[in-house]
């Protein structure tokens, strides 16, 4: 007699092909457990998320390229409260577990974990638990018990943008290429990407979504 069930829906954001390969082996041991897509990049991922975001658990890279982890974590969560996200890196250092948290991260593990722990881990996440690789448990207990190092730098920087970076931000943020902003405020594109240069540098971004989510988390526009 069958029994029916349903199957968890897996995303991966990774962009080791090898990795997500190895990721994708250890998921295929378990029939509660239905890979779905992967993403090379957070940017890719979350494309592909608008056209199926029907996802139970997204198991995250965190250094990947046009696009980090703990960006697309933001952006997930923002869009998709739903889908419940797990780090799957090899970082384990403190600014990337304070960050991945404070984006809205469910869990962390390191990619050295075991197929039969990563089922678990997707389980326990989805029944509202944080799973966590024991080593990044306790560095997140020294995190909590340490409100210096909660401090994150990059949030204090007091940010001083000039009316103009202020205009192109706006733009970007309506989603306008170079040559629409050199348009539409009458100047050349290439002072609009000096411009964007130094906007990027004053956010300590590396792109532009990036840059319209810290502007607008710091009230800039």
């Amino acid at each position: 007699m069958k029994t029916n069930f349903m199957k968890l829906r897996i995303a991966i954001a990774e962009d080791n092909s090898f990795l997500a390969k190895a990721i994708i082996e250890k998921l295929s041991f378990f029939k509660n457990l239905e890979y779905k897509f992967k993403g090379n990049n957070g940017a890719e991922l979350i494309g592909k998320l608008e056209v199926n975001h029907n996802i139970d658990v997204i198991l995250m890279d965190i250094q990947m390229p046009e696009m980090d982890g703990i960006t697309a974590t933001e952006i997930v969560k923002s869009k998709y409260p739903h889908i419940k996200i797990i780090m799957l890196t090899v970082f384990d250092d403190d600014e990337n577990i304070f960050n991945a948290i404070k984006a809205g991260a469910n869990g962390y593990l390191l990619k050295e974990i075991d197929a039969e722990n990563l089922n678990k881990s997707i389980l326990e996440v989805v029944s509202g638990g944080a799973p966590m690789t024991p080593s990044i448990a306790l560095k997140t207990l020294k995190l909590l018990r340490n409100p210096i190092v909660l401090t994150n730098s990059r949030d204090l920087v007091d940010i001083k943008l000039t009316k103009r970076e202020t205009d192109i931000l706006e733009h970007l943020s309506k989603g306008l290429n170079y040559n629409e902003i050199a348009d539409n405020l009458i100047i050349s594109p290439s002072t609009v990407r000096k411009h964007i240069e130094n906007i990027y540098k004053k956010l300590q971004v590396h792109n532009k979504i990036e840059a319209v989510l810290k502007a607008k988390k710091h009230n800039l526009i």
